[in-house]
């Protein structure tokens, strides 16, 4: 049977994430991806085709 007694507080969450949890997040890191893959693209493009 499961146990539904608050007899125990549960340990406070006041830890700060920093900005390498923000980093870690998947759609971030998709945006950011694709975001430096079109600035890579860019100069590429005024490097060598201009």
């Amino acid at each position: 049977m499961l146990d539904t007694s608050r007899d125990q507080t549960p340990a406070p969450t006041d830890e700060q994430r920093g900005c390498l949890f923000a980093l870690s997040q998947p759609p971030l890191m998709i945006f950011l991806t694709v975001i430096g893959a079109l600035l890579l693209m860019a100069a590429v493009h005024d490097l060598f085709l201009l």
